[in-house]
């Protein structure tokens, strides 16, 4: 089924929802008035689709004669031309098997305790299968619900299906219920001229809420929408994780208040319940070097065992050569003992001591930038030591091609372009520079960063020399050429992870496009990130650390689809950045923690790195360790038991207790921590000629443990269960088929046994 399709048709406007279902329910009315079937062991509808006239008929045809939906859930479970059926037996459930499949049926589960075979079978068959010896009833399976999964409203992102997690949901039974998925961004329903908003986003299924078509009823908790000029970038995460975890509850809280009030809307984030938290905002000032306080209570957060996703940055920059330009580091303020002259010139500059760009023996007291027409340069300076321990104050300034000073008029006066704050008293090493070009072209300039002391500043020393770096935050586009495009003599280019996406315990997400396989967007941040000084976490300066910490952890989607935010293009809005990526990154978390509840924080973000993959030569500095994989990352935790009580039993003995088993009215089962291993033992050659159309193909599996299930997948095809023979036909062409073990424990094979062939048709 194309899921794309399926849900734009249930996108329908609620007022035909009442009819629809009242059509629906005619036909069934009629045939629970017929005479009863020839067959009395089929229920009256696969009585109905076993008639020659019915099962000849197109499948909404049947499905108007049945009485059920065409699509979706309650329609007829299908496997290609074969219905799904449950066939009860009094007793011998097992020991019919054999007359089962001789009667037409493909044996797809066995429940002794239920004394039930569920088959796939031909409309034709189902006669013949109602009449095997013992059989009390066979009766029709129809589509489940797994709640949300087939309503995704308007729009659904396209990092549903290459993040797997359409795969994950329907394979595993979860959609993210019971885990509470929290978001800091801008503002959540407060742009007025957004093309949509949060009441509509409900009644399309987009966002849950009372009156969602897809009986996702809980509406978004918006604990903080204080941002009243936000361009509502909450609500579009809030639809990302939605349309990939439909079942999870969402909250909302503003990041846009302040650093501090960011943290503190973190930790009511985490106090409410949220078990996962993504984030999309950066404020400039937050430090390169130490954890600042939203990083703290990030870390804070993951401690308590939350997993914590933050969008790793737009701020990556190439160069006409290829070469990741948006941040350039010494490891030291050199002084070149000299300043540019036109700097010198200015009354108030002092005699000055400007940093030595070059690495190596000459002086060049500027750094040039080419900036593109109409972009503004954002230039965040910032130097080794700690936030209330700092000793040195650091100026920046620009100036032209020419080496004269920029100047912007403001009114009547003109105003040097540098950033020269004290920072002995704010006790925060970081200058913020900003400059727009609106030259009418593309514009040279030069940095020169002065260490201000002496005339310029009585109270700074100069004995500090500390490591400085410079990051160029862009958000992608804006600068296309530096002075000092490459690494070398110490000095580092390239890296414009900073701030709480540095944070141990934040999951760094990059960003991949929906239509560009593995590869990282130009624009994505690269890491690594390091630290030397610890976390900010009061008023006095932290002690000195030395810690490199690889950064993005992994990437995701981006430029999904949404009902509004940010960029339409030919009519659909899409939503880009790694401020998209680290909600899908979210969702998938979502996912796994339903699937093993009692994960802990670390084991979920060890089944989310452990699965992603990266493509062949990709730089782990961009993607971290690579494109999410929901099926991957959920089949990796151990998924828990799914027990159901049927009459009480005596107590547990105390050797049971210690050997993991439980006991029940029905069925008693052991417990083990390994995973079971399927087996491919049985399988056509690797080449199979055929002068027809389509050749089929047995195989047979088996598995490291007793009483498992086995789950295939063809080609690209859905998962499905398939038991331990399988045969189907294949046409020409190459083929894989995969296949996985799942226990009654719910652990699921790791790695599926694959097998590759050929179908090559002669003449």
């Amino acid at each position: 089924m194309n899921p794309g399709r399926s849900l734009r048709r249930l996108a329908r406007p609620a007022s035909l929802a009442v009819p629809l279902a009242l059509c629906a329910l005619t036909p069934a009315t009629a045939l629970a008035m017929s005479a009863p079937p020839a067959d009395p062991s089929l229920s009256p509808r696969l009585a109905e689709l076993s008639a020659p006239a019915v099962r000849a008929a197109p499948p909404a045809e049947q499905a108007a004669r049945l009485g059920l939906a065409a699509s979706g859930p309650g329609s007829l479970l299908r496997d290609g031309n074969r219905v799904l059926a449950e066939v009860r037996f009094e007793s011998g459930a097992a020991a019919a098997l054999g007359a089962l499949r001789a009667a037409g049926a493909e044996i797809v589960h066995v429940s002794g305790a239920y004394q039930t075979v569920t088959v796939a079978a031909p409309p034709a068959d189902l006669p013949a299968i109602g009449d095997v010896a013992g059989v009390g009833a066979v009766t029709e399976v129809l589509t489940p619900i797994v709640r949300g999964s087939d309503c995704g409203g308007a729009v659904r992102s396209e990092g549903d299906t290459q993040l797997n997690a359409a795969n994950a949901r329907a394979s595993f039974g979860v959609d993210g219920s019971g885990v509470t998925v929290g978001i800091l961004s801008d503002s959540f329903d407060r742009d007025l001229s957004a093309a949509t908003h949060a009441a509509g986003d409900v009644a399309s299924g987009d966002l849950p809420g009372p009156g969602s078509p897809c009986g996702s009823t809980a509406p978004v908790d918006v604990l903080d929408d204080s941002e009243a000029a936000g361009a509502d970038e909450g609500r579009g995460m809030a639809q990302i994780v939605h349309d990939l975890a439909p079942g999870a509850a969402l909250d909302f809280a503003t990041a846009f208040t302040g650093e501090l009030a960011f943290a503190a809307n973190i930790r009511a984030l985490a106090a409410a319940g949220a078990k996962v938290i993504a984030d999309d905002v950066a404020y400039f000032e937050e430090p390169f070097f130490q954890d600042g306080p939203v990083a703290v209570a990030v870390d804070e957060a993951a401690a308590a065992g939350v997993s914590y996703f933050t969008a790793a940055g737009n701020d990556n920059l190439i160069d006409s050569a290829g070469r990741d330009i948006a941040s350039w580091e010494a490891p030291a303020f050199r002084d070149s003992g000299s300043c540019p002259a036109g700097l010198l010139a200015l009354p108030q500059f002092g005699a000055g001591h400007c940093m030595d760009f070059n690495p190596g023996p000459g002086k060049d007291d500027t750094f040039g930038i080419t900036v593109s027409k109409g972009a503004t340069l954002t230039l965040d300076l910032q130097w080794a030591e700690p936030w209330n321990g700092v000793d040195t104050d650091l100026d920046a300034f620009l100036l032209d091609s020419k080496g004269k000073p920029l100047k912007v008029e403001v009114g009547s006066q003109e105003f040097v372009v540098g950033a020269t704050g004290d920072n002995l008293s704010t006790e925060r090493p970081v200058e913020i520079l900003q400059w727009e070009n609106d030259t009418g072209s593309s514009a040279e300039v030069q940095l020169a960063i002065d260490d201000c002391f002496g005339a310029c500043n009585p109270g700074a020393g100069a004995a500090a020399a500390p490591r400085l770096k410079l990051a160029m935050l862009e958000n992608g586009y804006g600068v296309t050429e530096t002075e000092y495009p490459e690494s070398s003599g110490g000095d580092t280019v390239g890296p414009t992870v900073f701030g709480h996406a540095g944070a141990s315990g934040a999951i760094a997400v990059g960003a991949v496009g929906y239509d560009a396989g593995v590869e990282p967007e130009r624009y994505s941040s690269r890491g690594p990130v390091h630290h030397y000084f610890g976390p900010v976490s009061g008023a006095t300066a932290a002690p000195a650390i030395d810690q490199t910490i690889p950064k993005p952890d992994l990437a995701a989607t981006d430029c999904g689809a949404t009902t509004f935010f940010a960029r339409l293009e030919a009519g659909v809005w899409r939503f880009c950045g790694t401020s998209a990526a680290a909600p899908h990154a979210a969702a998938v978390a979502a996912l796994a923690r339903q699937a093993d509840p009692g994960a802990s924080a670390d084991a979920v973000r060890a089944a989310l790195t452990g699965t992603a993959h990266r493509g062949a030569g990709s730089d782990p500095d961009a993607v971290g360790s690579g494109l999410l994989d929901a099926y991957g990352a959920v089949a990796a935790l151990p998924l828990p038991p799914k027990i159901t009580i049927t009459k009480a039993s005596a107590p547990l003995s105390d050797a049971d207790a210690a050997a993991h088993t439980g006991s029940g009215g029905i069925a008693r089962s052991t417990i083990g921590p390994k995973r079971p291993r399927a087996r491919i033992v049985k399988h056509p050659p690797r080449l199979i000629r055929t002068h027809r159309r389509s050749v089929r193909a047995s195989f047979r599996f088996a598995a490291s443990a007793a009483g498992v299930t086995f789950v295939c997948k063809v080609d690209r095809g859905l998962l499905h269960f398939c038991g331990p023979r399988f045969s189907r036909r294949f046409g020409a062409g190459a083929h894989v088929l995969e296949v996985r073990a799942s226990d009654a424990a719910g652990n699921v094979d790791r790695t599926a046994s694959v097998f590759r062939f050929r179908v090559k048709r002669l003449g």
